[in-house]
């Protein structure tokens, strides 16, 4: 092990997991079984005894590999473009849906529920998704979709989303998760670079109320879309909408009852692509990361199972679009774990201020995602679930940005009762899950990760590839079944993002650093830093002092060149509602917390700031704009938090 294999000490811990953690959760019994005394010594062996670890977390976690396996991870093709369990077969269907259904204890327990925006509410046994698989596969196999044909989806968090992506695995097609943002531009560039020749969508949905019509956006994106000959609608919110016969069928004709037998799950190479799932970047097209049915579910199996402890009879609830990744890992990872997956579409705070907490009281839901930034919206209103029955929930789980204590803490005391840990994720698209994370059965530090998943061997490095105790790259020393297997049609892109700057090494392009406590922290994304004086900050701890100060709901920060320094800090500030905050108040409160050397030179109190559609402040589109600078690719913006509330240079 290259990497260091640190995990949080429990003598700073603000939450310790209980005996009842430890005797259900799978990760304590795992390690007890493989004779592990320490999670460091079996984090160690996971890494140093790759041809070990993922055969024995394939079969501990019920991942149903067929045939026998000629080589754990060949790497004959470059260290880059590893392939895993070659000689076996697989598919994903056999492991989240047919198993499942076959089991008299678990076949009518419910696997997927959806929450609409507006209020609608519809639910999927395993016997029932089983069912919808088995007819949608046939449906797509009848309009001549056969293995390795691409199916794209665009559509909100239905019940349905989830039937796409399994029946269409099941034939060893390969989905194209599409963000329910998008207008028909964007979309259409997803549907060129991967040549799709089916599109789902919904005839329309919802947000905050407002109609979008998905139904009419995939046919701007088809006009510009020559692969696609057939587009599959899901009637979702009841609009009139024309359909061009011959391209446009509904839902009911192709997912229909079947004639015959169902199609059985395609035996497929476990390195087969599953999903083609593209990111935005700050220049150039998207990336078209690829993830396979062996890499895709066995690191959500580990991330999910190990991390989470989600079980058989679990409920997991996330509002996360199918577009992005966290979605399908949601329904991969989920469903794999025998746990039921409410789907949430919208916002936390829509139709009712307390709706994420409602949602948890309606679904007795167990393990409840929340970003961070819907943290600091339902904190900035006092909306802290009092009044609502939350004694389902054992845990949080968050993802997707760096916290701030304050709403860390509000999150844990407020609404948690110092009762539930939060479950801090953090990875990304590209490396198929996480690659830091809590665990139900260790302790826990404010805003921080107990220490990497198994199987990763993860460091912070210096500018000189260094491991250092301050704050540097986040890097993986090895390769692991959940990497992309490289971007689509585009190796040498692929190449050039993760594995050029140091020779062997991973840079993730995340800012983490490693506590006296041994507990990890991510400090955000490395194209967010700040260099001041020489030191390179993130953004998340001056963030952080911003929002303790009194009256503040929320806060971005950006560096400026500055002739001096470097870079100085401009600092924008969303109030909470009725409250009156003033520049210079906020810039020496931060002064007194974290010193003159960090805060703010300036602060601009904004009415909002801008958004994607999945919470995530856009800083790169902040700075652009408070520059004068080309905005770049603002696919994923949310249009209800504009850029102009933003002050020019």
């Amino acid at each position: 092990m290259k990497g260091r294999p640190s995990f949080g000490r429990d003598e700073a811990a603000v939450w310790r997991p209980t005996a009842a953690h430890i005797e259900r959760s799978r990760m304590a019994a795992a390690l007890k079984r493989w004779g592990f005394s320490s999670m460091e010594d079996f984090h160690r062996a996971s890494v140093d005894r790759p041809e070990w670890f993922w055969p024995a977390a394939a079969e501990d976690l019920g991942i149903p590999l067929r045939g026998p396996v000629q080589k754990v991870c060949d790497e004959s093709a470059g260290r880059a473009f590893p392939r895993w369990f070659t000689g076996a077969t697989l598919n994903i269907v056999d492991s989240c849906v047919d198993r499942h259904a076959a089991d008299p204890q678990q076949a009518g327990r419910t696997a997927v529920t959806y929450e609409g925006d507006n209020g609608s509410r519809r639910s999927l046994t395993f016997t029932e998704l089983k069912t919808e698989v088995d007819r949608f596969a046939a449906g797509l196999q009848a309009l001549g979709v056969g293995k390795g044909d691409r199916v794209a989806l665009f559509m909100p968090s239905v019940p349905e989303a989830a039937v796409v992506i399994l029946g269409s695995a099941k034939i060893g097609a390969v989905v194209v998760p599409s963000f329910s943002g998008y207008g028909s531009e964007s979309l259409a560039t997803r549907l060129q670079a991967s040549e799709a020749k089916v599109l789902v969508t919904a005839d329309g949905t919802t947000r905050r109320g407002k109609p979008v019509p998905m139904k009419q956006i995939a046919e701007g994106a088809l006009a510009l879309s020559p692969t696609v000959k057939h587009l599959v609608v899901v009637p979702n919110s009841g609009e009139a909408i024309a359909m061009a016969p011959g391209r446009d069928h509904w839902w009911k004709d192709v997912a229909a009852p079947l004639a015959g037998p169902a199609p059985a799950p395609e035996a497929l190479d476990p390195n087969h692509p599953l999903f083609i799932i593209y990111t935005s970047g700050t220049t150039g097209l998207p990336k078209g990361i690829v993830h396979s049915h062996i890499g895709y579910l066995l690191k959500s199996a580990i991330d999910f199972g190990y991390g989470f402890d989600l079980q058989a009879g679990d409920v997991l609830g996330w509002i996360a679009d199918m577009g992005w990744m966290l979605g399908p890992l949601m329904v991969v990872g989920g469903l794999h774990c025998g746990s039921a997956v409410v789907m949430i579409e919208g916002l936390p705070d829509y139709p009712e201020p307390d709706r994420l907490w409602r949602i948890v009281e309606r679904n007795r839901v167990t393990v409840q995602g929340i970003a961070p930034t819907a943290a600091r919206g339902l904190r900035s209103r006092d909306v802290d679930g009092k009044g609502v029955d939350l004694s389902s929930l054992r845990a949080f789980a968050s993802t997707g940005e760096a916290w701030d204590e304050p709403s860390w803490h509000w999150l844990f005391e407020q609404v948690g009762g110092k009762r539930l840990p939060i479950l801090n994720y953090s990875g990304g698209t590209e490396t198929g899950g996480g690659i830091l994370s809590c665990y139900t059965m260790l302790p826990q530090t404010p805003a921080s990760f107990c220490g990497p998943l198994p199987g990763m061997d993860v460091d912070v490095l210096d500018a000189d590839a260094r491991a250092t105790p301050e704050i540097g790259e986040l890097v993986m020393l090895n390769t692991w079944p959940g990497m992309a297997h490289s971007f689509w049609k585009d190796d040498a892109r692929y190449l050039d993002t993760y594995w050029s700057r140091w020779p062997d090494v991973w840079v993730h392009g995340d800012l983490c650093s490693i506590d006296a406590d041994g507990y990890w922290h991510v400090h955000g994304r490395s194209d967010d830093t700040l260099k001041i004086g020489g030191r390179r900050v993130g953004p998340a701890e001056i963030e952080s002092a911003l929002v303790t100060q009194p009256g503040v709901a929320e806060a971005a920060v950006i560096g400026v060149p500055d002739e001096m320094k470097g870079q100085a800090v401009v600092a924008f500030v969303v109030a909470k509602p009725g409250a009156t905050v003033a520049a210079e108040t906020l810039i020496a409160g931060v002064t007194a917390l974290i010193g003159k050397a960090m805060a703010p030179s300036k602060a601009h109190v904004v009415a909002g700031l801008p958004k994607t559609r999945n919470g995530k402040i856009m800083r790169r589109a902040i700075r652009a704009r408070h520059l004068g600078q080309p905005l770049g690719d603002l696919s994923a913006h949310d249009p209800l938090t504009p850029l102009d509330q933003i002050p020019t240079l």
